[in-house]
């Protein structure tokens, strides 16, 4: 079996760093800290001596990640959520199965919240289409059909191998082969839509993103984003703009900032409390400036 390192990044990741850590003790752990004070690090230490501990600055998750991977010294590198952990040998499946499939970059598991039921984790390349049926629910019309619900991946069951335009990144496995080919996280992609641009990358190479259904890790989801929602769903959107610059050029990019902008005024009319609040505050940034300058 091929080595597999762990690399966990974690910001005011209580109170679940202790059980993502436990699920994969055994196997190599670089824990990369993004400025925490709120006593991650100490647990880290007191609990976990075996994983090496990195401190850094707040560069995101892909800056975090990227410290990481450049240390490690698996073959495979799996990037996990402080907030997501392995059910039973979810690690040493998910490597098997990558290692009977040497065309495949990236293979993600099945994600589970925690109550056991799935959360979906195939999704599809952002485009003007794809962003128009997700935020403006154009895709709850018919939530099984490609045409408006791509960017979910059509709501695929999730129960066999599939390959993928990319996976939701809580946890990937990621071929230490196949990143030395393609570089690591483009760090401009601060949180979101990191994994997307890696995938994007990976695919124009020509290797394979694949989902396998026989590994589950069960994601708690958002709990470090929620601690401040409001920055990060702008953080969300610039990841979109980000990803539509770089692969479609900047005048696809600012045609998403415009319809973009469309969605979160119709949202902050139509939704109330913390939801119309958010979407008002979204709308404003994206009314400030066009696309090139917010991405700046």
């Amino acid at each position: 079996m091929a080595d597999t390192s762990v690399v966990v990044v974690t910001y005011n990741a209580l109170p679940w760093i202790e059980r993502c850590l436990d699920s994969v003790r055994g196997y190599e752990t670089i824990v990369v800290d993004n400025g925490s004070t709120d006593g991650t690090v100490e647990l880290v230490r007191d609990r976990f001596p075996e994983a090496r501990l990195l401190q850094q600055e707040n560069k995101g998750l892909g800056g975090g990640s990227n410290a990481g991977m450049r240390v490690a010294s698996g073959d495979y590198y799996l990037l996990l959520n402080s907030d997501a952990w392995a059910l039973g040998d979810a690690v040493e499946q998910l490597t098997a199965f990558a290692e009977s499939r040497p065309d495949a970059a990236v293979v993600g598991p099945k994600l589970l919240n925690p109550d056991g039921s799935l959360q979906r984790s195939v999704r599809g390349f952002p485009t003007l289409w794809r962003l128009a049926t997700e935020y403006f629910f154009l895709r709850k019309l018919a939530p099984r059909t490609r045409a408006l619900n791509a960017f979910y991946g059509a709501r695929f069951d999730h129960d066999e191998v599939r390959e993928a335009e990319f996976l939701m990144g809580a946890c990937l496995l990621v071929r230490g082969q196949a990143a030395d080919t393609v570089g690591l996280f483009d760090e401009d992609f601060f949180m979101f839509s990191e994994e997307t641009d890696w995938c994007y990358r990976f695919r124009k190479a020509g290797w394979k993103v694949l989902f396998y259904p026989g590994a589950a890790f069960v994601h708690v989801g958002g709990a470090t984003t929620a601690q401040n929602w409001g920055p990060m769903y702008r953080e969300q959107l610039r990841g979109h703009l980000r990803f539509l610059a770089k692969h479609r050029g900047r005048r696809e990019a600012e045609r998403a900032r415009r319809l973009l902008l469309a969605s979160m005024r119709l949202r902050s009319v139509i939704f109330r409390g913390e939801r119309r609040q958010t979407s008002a505050e979204a709308a404003h940034w994206l009314a400030g400036a066009r696309a090139e300058e917010l991405l700046s």
